[in-house]
């Protein structure tokens, strides 16, 4: 059996566990929550809700992950990895050669509006962006495919938006896709309790809405950094 890896990559704050969600409503598919999440907090030493029981229950080591879930063997045809762009520390990028790459991009200003709400002093680093744009930049040196996508434009039409994903992907759309039921999956990852709970009440995508955003200043300073990665991103969206 062929298997489809798939590797979503985001920023935190963004859709991409509503996008899981998406992905596990389909039978041919097996999701994963930031698999490289223990082993990101374990190298860089920082510190996030819930850390303690995150590096007790997840496996550590980044190549172990590589090795074993990403490039693991699994029944389902497709493997659905959600993903951390800056995750992406102190390991090998040789494996990302072997799967498929969709890198979700948000404004920078929508994600550190939420950010800003469970971590109080963000870093340009944190929200993901420039990492975003340094894979980009990596996966292009490497000649390897991608696809850029905003969330926004998936809010705006999840069906047209979702099919034209998964032609770039390689397989088809299935319109289960389009809706879940509301609570928890068993793959959400135990950090869910701090930041899932928008998404464990919803039953779909929720309908776009433009929301006027001020921020505070030192959230505004750093959305000053991340608007060149982030516009750089968008012009290569599809």
């Amino acid at each position: 059996m062929v298997t489809t890896r798939i590797n979503l990559w985001s920023g935190p704050r963004n859709i991409s566990t509503a996008l899981m969600y998406s992905f596990a409503q389909r039978p041919d598919t097996l999701v994963f929550d930031e698999p490289l999440y223990a082993h990101y907090l374990l190298t860089t030493g920082i510190e996030h809700p819930g850390k303690s029981d995150i590096l007790a229950t997840m496996q550590n080591s980044g190549q172990r992950v590589i090795n074993e879930i990403i490039l693991g063997d699994f029944d389902q045809s497709v493997l659905f990895f959600k993903q951390m762009t800056h995750h992406l520390v102190h390991i090998s990028l040789d494996f990302l050669q072997q799967t498929r790459h969709l890198i979700l991009i948000r404004n920078p200003q929508k994600v550190l509006f939420s950010y800003g709400k469970v971590i109080e002093q963000p870093t340009l680093l944190d929200i993901g962006i420039k990492q975003s744009f340094d894979l980009v930049q990596h996966l292009h040196q490497k000649n390897i495919p991608y696809t850029i996508v905003d969330s926004d434009r998936i809010l705006k039409n999840p069906q047209k938006t979702l099919s034209l994903i998964c032609q770039q992907m390689g397989i088809p759309f299935d319109d289960n896709m389009l809706r879940w039921e509301k609570g928890a999956i068993a793959q959400d990852g135990i950090w869910a309790k701090y930041w899932y709970a928008n998404v464990h009440q919803s039953t779909g995508f929720e309908p776009y809405i433009d929301k006027e955003i001020t921020l505070a200043p030192h959230l505004q300073a750093i959305y000053e950094q991340a608007k060149p990665y982030y516009d750089s991103l968008q012009e290569k969206a599809i």
